[in-house]
C-alpha cells in the first residue's frame, strides 16, 4: 500500500516527527549531561507520544486510502480479508 498524503496531512505528521527528533535529542543530551531520572523518562514518554500519533495519523491516513480505493475497485488481486489482515498487523505494530 503506498501512502499518499495531502498537504495538511503530511504537513501534521512531518510536524509530530521533527518534535520526536527534537525530543530524542533532548533526551541524549538529557542523559549525558546526568539529569534526573524522572526528567528523563518524561521526555522520552513524551518522544514517545508524538511518534505513536504519527504513526496513529498514517494508518488512519493509509486506511482511509484502502477504503477508497476498495469502493472504486482499485485494488487488484486483494480481497477484504488480506486487507484486513495487513490493517491489523499495522495497528498493532503501534500497540
Amino acid at each position: 500500500m503506498e501512502l499518499d498524503l495531502a498537504g495538511a496531512e503530511l504537513k501534521a505528521v512531518l510536524n509530530r516527527l521533527r518534535r520526536a527528533q527534537g525530543q530524542i535529542a533532548g533526551v541524549i543530551r538529557m542523559i549525558e549531561e546526568g539529569r534526573d531520572c524522572e526528567e528523563v523518562v518524561t521526555q522520552l514518554a513524551a518522544a514517545s507520544r508524538a511518534l505513536d500519533r504519527a504513526g496513529f495519523a498514517i494508518i488512519a491516513t493509509g486506511l482511509q486510502q484502502c477504503l477508497t480505493e476498495t469502493e472504486n475497485g482499485m485494488r487488484s488481486g486483494e480481497d477484504r480479508d488480506e486487507m484486513r489482515g495487513r490493517l491489523e498487523k499495522l495497528f498493532l505494530s503501534l500497540a
